[in-house]
């Protein structure tokens, strides 16, 4: 059986392939916000997994990319 992810973790979200922070459970939904900060989004507990440690490290990767190119505040 898997389990959701808990609050402050990283996990995917299947349906868009968004690697996020778990920040919180609302009804029946899982809150994620991405790496990095930005707007949050809600995702089906059942869509959502750990992320992996290259999953972690892409995300980080992309933030900071971005971030180096002004795209990001």
């Amino acid at each position: 059986m898997m389990t959701t992810p808990p609050v402050g973790t990283y996990a995917v979200d299947l349906r868009s392939g968004r690697v996020g922070v778990v920040i919180g459970h609302e009804g029946p939904y899982v809150q994620m916000r991405p790496y990095g900060g930005g707007r949050e989004w809600d995702a089906e507990p059942g869509d959502v997994r750990h992320a992996t440690p290259s999953e972690r490290l892409s995300a980080a990767m992309a933030y900071t990319n971005a971030r180096s190119r002004g795209e990001v505040p």
